[in-house]
């Protein structure tokens, strides 16, 4: 094994730039290739840049071949960040798995040319050397799942954001028009984005439009609730819109209580009275000669 590893450092010492090319030219020449989000020059940085920390790493390896271990620490860097970085291009997991994985030919060539006729000394280095862009691989796939991840997860905040608006109708009077389900984290962003907008407006009336929200359980009930009572606790009174008659039906059959809460069909009802508490009312304008 050590006679394998050997080659494989000496290899990629002595034939580096033969290597890189041959490498370059059947990544270029893959189907996965993608270059409408990568040139041909930003390649071949990458691969060279992977080229030069693999012979790093297995010259400073202690014969473990263990890609965790603090000698391969600059070659698990550079694949994270090129696994971030086209994650977040759109490449898919194979394409960006492929990059690690199509050396194997351009490479497992070199050594059956340097191990011609030495069948046991071949069959340990392609092992070795196989085993090795395997785990490379597998380090790449799971930094670009890691990655992925975080962009649907950072997409995913924004989006509860960019839906829970918090606007001023009036006077003394803000709403929140819910789309979608209610759960535990959109809750508190609603919550959160709410309390801020009474501070800033000095508002005492909140109105909840839940029009938008497809059903209403037990579970969506106490996050409605909650909210309610986090808004009194900063002097503003909660109405509830948007009570269709399934839902009032489903409230009635689950024996929530929402009786301390004022509850309306729709935003307008619900406006209305908003108006009502905070003195306004709204009148027709007459028009000239009526």
């Amino acid at each position: 094994m050590d006679d394998a590893r050997s080659l494989i450092e000496t290899l990629l010492n002595e034939d580096r730039a033969g290597l890189l090319d041959e490498w370059l030219g059947g990544q270029l020449a893959s189907p996965h290739v993608r270059t409408d989000l990568l040139s041909s020059n930003e390649l071949r940085v990458e691969s060279e840049r992977f080229l030069d920390a693999l012979a790093d790493a297995v010259a400073s390896d202690d014969a473990t071949g263990d890609v965790g271990a603090p000698a391969w620490a600059d070659v698990r860097e550079m694949l994270g960040e090129l696994s971030r970085s086209r994650a977040i291009q759109g490449f898919t997991p194979t394409e960006t798995a492929t990059f690690v994985l199509s050396l194997k030919q351009p490479f497992f060539e070199r050594v059956q040319r340097s191990l011609d006729g030495r069948a046991d000394d071949l069959g340990a280095a392609l092992w070795l050397a196989s085993e090795l862009l395997d785990r490379l691989g597998l380090v790449t796939t799971e930094a670009f799942i890691r990655s992925r991840e975080d962009v649907i997860r950072r997409q995913q905040d924004e989006l509860i954001e960019l839906s829970t608006p918090v606007v001023k109708l009036w006077e003394g009077v803000v709403a929140v028009p819910l789309i979608g389900t209610l759960d535990s984290a959109r809750t508190q962003v609603v919550m959160e984005s709410l309390l801020e907008r009474i501070v800033e407006t000095d508002s005492t009336i909140a109105v909840i439009d839940i029009t938008g929200v497809p059903t209403v359980d037990t579970l969506v009930a106490q996050h409605l609730l909650k909210t309610v009572a986090a808004a009194r606790l900063m002097g503003a009174d909660c109405i509830i819109s948007g009570i269709r008659p399934q839902i009032a039906q489903t409230i009635v059959h689950l024996g929530l209580d929402l009786s301390e809460v004022t509850t309306k069909a729709s935003l307008a009802d619900a406006v209305v009275v908003a108006l009502e508490r905070t003195g306004f009312e709204i009148t027709r304008r007459r028009t000239a000669g009526a």
